[in-house]
């Protein structure tokens, strides 16, 4: 992405997930010319079973994956609020899963730079 040189908008936004397991949940999936800071993330065991979570970064929705956060054990009825901010640029995005199929769920706030 080039860096931005006209007008654009920038929007504090919000995204839910629920029902999150073992399969990755993708918490923000990158649009072309848009710039993501991640303000927050919480995310919270609602099944009584303590879990491990992971929450990745894929550049351009494909490739290689990053940990963000790495097998972090969460209780059971247990939030856990990652507040460290990072940013996402274009097509990368995010995901959250656990080891086993628990039910997470997940607050996810950012600001959302529109250059397009």
């Amino acid at each position: 992405m080039a860096i931005p040189t006209g007008s654009g908008t920038e929007v504090l936004k919000v995204q839910y997930a629920s029902s999150i397991s073992s399969t990755p949940t993708v918490l923000i999936n990158g649009v072309a010319d848009h710039i993501y800071t991640i303000l927050s993330i919480i995310i919270t065991e609602s099944n009584g079973t303590a879990e491990t979570i992971h929450l990745k970064k894929t550049a351009g929705g494909g490739g290689t994956e990053v940990n963000i956060l790495a097998h972090v054990d969460l209780g059971a009825y247990e939030t856990y609020v990652f507040n460290d901010k990072f940013v996402l640029s274009g097509t990368d995005e995010i995901t959250l899963s656990t080891s086993s199929s628990a039910n997470l769920h997940c607050v996810t706030s950012y600001i959302d730079q529109d250059w397009t």
